[in-house]
């Protein structure tokens, strides 16, 4: 963390800056352990004082729930205390969609300065820290999938999966999501129709963890700021739409040392070197208790299901869209990747990205090699392992996890141990359509 000085001038130089610009006020985000977006906001004029001295958020948000109402765990006082969100400066960027403001990532410290141990955007540069002292990087991107509506809630385009139609019937608004992003300084690979009614995808190039957490924040920000310019609704929710395929948050990520993509040259299967081999065997090994931060609603398990690419089964194969982890080699040795498809748009990116590093470093430790690659369908009688197909089942396993315990920190896992079980609570009972209509419009 930079001293107080230090981020107070830095604070007071932007804010000459965004004033010139027309900017009025700055939003700082984060994420809670429910995956909801929270913010708080300042004057443009008020920025020095936020970035020097922080601005109060109460602890309790690390127990809310999707709906807003809240839990327990071991370390949460409920209304007492407060924290301080200091703004990351070096992500800020004016808003395209909504002038006159401004966004900053926020991390979480004590009233005293200290980093809260609760803090997931803290988690993953810490996990990315760890990973450095080893002489690796990783780059990262994460697809953001989402359904666009209109003011009744039905879907505001009715073209085909991947059509032409359903691009030319929403072509303004896509060009102003597209200008928007290009505005805020992101390199956007592609955007498309996806497969549902409605729903859209964006890519963008690839970056360090933390800093591909943050793009994704904004990305949704934006989105759904060019869809409130345009009248129409944004839902990110893992299934919009019941028996409809839902929206992922595949992750995509490489594995570096000194400039050079491990997963490219390398004697292992497809190219990989071992240290990347190593690494996404242990992520591989990890996932039913990593779908706990990637795919953490009640609603997730409607969508993580077999034959939708939600990548239901614990394989990996390349270019398998039903294996949970598919290898991408690219058209180069440095677009070499690999994805993680069975995460989606209710993680919190953070911790999605800091627990998946954590169990890459305890593959980098063990060294052991992939399984047998799956090449077909998984679905196939004993092809593959079929992953946890509901919240309760991956909680009994996350609540094992010696290697997540230890890499969260007691309070971080013991917070999202306690939103998960008391969202398993708030659901029990319902219909998957009723569960559908409850958190269509929360993410």
């Amino acid at each position: 963390m930079q001293p107080r000085a230090e981020r107070a001038a830095q604070a007071r130089l932007a804010a000459v800056r965004l004033a010139a610009d027309g900017i009025e006020g700055v939003v700082f985000g984060w994420v809670d352990n429910a995956g909801v977006t929270r913010v708080k906001a300042v004057p443009v004029g008020q920025l020095e004082h936020a970035a020097e001295w922080g601005v109060g958020a109460a602890p309790c948000f690390d127990v809310f729930l999707v709906d807003d109402s809240s839990t327990s765990s071991p370390f949460s006082d409920g209304p007492v205390g407060d924290l301080r969100l200091v703004p990351d400066l070096a992500r800020l960027s004016p808003l395209a969609a909504q002038p006159g403001w401004a966004w900053a990532p926020a991390d979480r410290y004590t009233q005293d300065g200290v980093p809260h141990p609760g803090c997931q955007r803290r988690f993953a540069r810490r996990m990315t820290e760890t990973l450095e002292r080893r002489g690796l990087a990783v780059r990262a991107g994460i697809e953001v999938e989402w359904v666009v509506a209109d003011a009744h809630g039905d879907p505001a385009a009715t073209g085909p999966a991947y059509g032409m139609n359903r691009f030319i019937e929403l072509s303004d608004y896509l060009r102003d999501v597209l200008k928007a992003l290009t505005a805020q300084g992101l390199t956007v690979l592609q955007i498309h129709p996806e497969y549902s009614p409605g729903q859209f995808e964006v890519s963008v190039a690839a970056e360090g963890p933390v800093e591909a957490a943050d793009t994704v924040m904004l990305i949704r920000h934006t989105v759904r700021g060019v869809s409130a310019r345009h009248g129409l609704r944004t839902s990110f929710a893992p299934v919009v739409t019941e028996g409809a395929v839902g929206n992922g948050g595949h992750l995509h990520l490489s594995l570096w040392r000194d400039g050079q993509n491990l997963g490219h040259g390398g004697p292992g299967p497809h190219g990989l070197q071992p240290e990347a081999e190593a690494f996404l065997a242990g992520v591989l090994a990890q996932l039913p208790a990593l779908l706990a931060l990637g795919a953490p609603s009640v609603a997730s398990y409607l969508r993580l299901v077999p034959s939708r690419w939600a990548g239901a089964y614990r394989c990996w194969g390349l270019e398998n869209r039903e294996a949970a982890l598919r290898l991408i080699t690219g058209s180069t040795g440095a677009q070499a990747n690999a994805e993680i498809k069975c995460f989606d748009a209710a993680a919190n990116p953070y911790l999605t990205v800091g627990a998946v590093l954590a169990a890459g470093l305890a593959g980098l430790d063990l060294g052991d090699p992939l399984p047998p690659e799956v090449t077909g369908d998984p679905s196939a009688p004993g092809a593959a392992e079929r992953l946890p197909a509901d919240l309760p089942e991956v909680l009994d396993v996350y609540e094992k996890s010696v290697l997540l315990r230890e890499a969260l920190g007691a309070q971080l896992f013991s917070a999202v141990l306690a939103v998960r079980r008391a969202e398993v609570e708030l659901f029990a009972g319902r219909t998957p359509e009723e569960i559908i209509a409850a958190t269509r419009w929360r993410y």
